[in-house]
């Protein structure tokens, strides 16, 4: 068993070498500053952010390519990270559903501690490696799902533990940290390291590295979803219009893809049940809404193909 005193000693020299864990000199006297140039200077540090991002989009594409090629045949996308990374996995995972009209058990986010943690700090959960394992565990995971682990540091345990259960079942691995040679990168199939640099405050991960986790997210989700046919163009037409605001969106939708009336809109959205992509392949193609249905479902859902097979002669 490892002494605690040592064990303590050697995580500290570890984070003595993560960039996230960084000192910043030339901010030491930021309490002295008007907020106004406390305001400048932390905004100046995150313009480095995007350019992180840029130098891994060869990295995010891969990442999605193999994804999206998964979720295709009936695999999911799993996030899994601690603290701020874990609540930005769950974010990302929520929005699926109203943005793309995914079943909720097809992107799943996981935040170490369970839905508790995502309000508040739940001591010790990013340690448990037992924790991640009764996690996926309880997704019944397949080798036909992705897991994404999201960890700053790239040492998580619970991350750690997430990735290498669900490598081991043969799901496929992408590591996202914001360090390099990270542990977590070489515990995954495939590794996006973003480097933003020290923190604004000393070893905050929820700054730049929540920033630079958060693009990436919407990335890998966003790029995802694009492939798999859940856009029309930058149209959200599997938009779930389940609030007033979203059935106007519905609307705006129909007209901003077929250029038809507002009576013509409603006329198509209500013989579809208010289906966006049916009511826009109603309206170009020329068809009634069991003729779209047909079409759609022949095309995985793709509007585009669905489009061209019924102008086909």
């Amino acid at each position: 068993m490892t002494d605690p005193a040592t064990g303590a000693a050697a995580l500290r020299g570890h984070l003595d070498t993560l960039t996230t864990e960084g000192f910043r000199p030339d901010l030491a006297d930021i309490d002295t500053r008007s907020t106004l140039d406390i305001a400048r200077a932390m905004n100046a540090g995150d313009r480095a952010v995007p350019d992180a991002v840029a130098a891994q989009l060869p990295g995010v594409a891969a990442a999605v390519a193999a994804v999206a090629d998964r979720m295709a045949r009936g695999g999911r996308l799993v996030y899994a990270g601690a603290g701020t990374a874990g609540r930005l996995c769950v974010l990302d995972a929520s929005e699926c559903p109203p943005t793309f009209n995914t079943d909720p058990s097809q992107v799943v986010g996981l935040v170490a501690g369970g839905p508790a943690a995502l309000v508040r700090s739940v001591e010790g959960a990013e340690d448990s490696a037992d924790l991640a394992h009764a996690d996926l565990k309880a997704l019944e995971l397949t080798d036909a799902d992705t897991v994404v682990g999201v960890s700053a540091s790239g040492r998580t345990p619970y991350v750690l533990a997430a990735v290498a259960y669900a490598r081991d079942l043969g799901a496929f691995t992408i590591g996202l940290a914001c360090n390099t040679g990270s542990a977590l990168a070489a515990a995954a199939d495939h590794a996006i390291e973003v480097v933003v640099g020290p923190e604004f405050v000393t070893g905050s991960t929820r700054l730049k590295a929540g920033t630079a986790q958060k693009l990436v997210l919407n990335m890998i989700s966003t790029i995802t979803m694009i492939r798999l046919g859940k856009t029309y163009g930058n149209l959200m037409v599997d938009v779930r219009a389940t609030n007033d605001k979203l059935r106007a969106r519905s609307h705006r939708l129909v007209v901003q893809a077929t250029g038809a009336s507002d009576a013509e809109t409603e006329e198509a959205l209500a013989a579809t049940g208010g289906e966006v992509k049916h009511a826009i392949l109603v309206l170009l193609a020329g068809v009634d809404a069991g003729t779209a249905d047909r079409l759609l479902a022949a095309h995985d859902g793709h509007l585009r193909a669905a489009l061209a097979a019924a102008a086909a002669p």
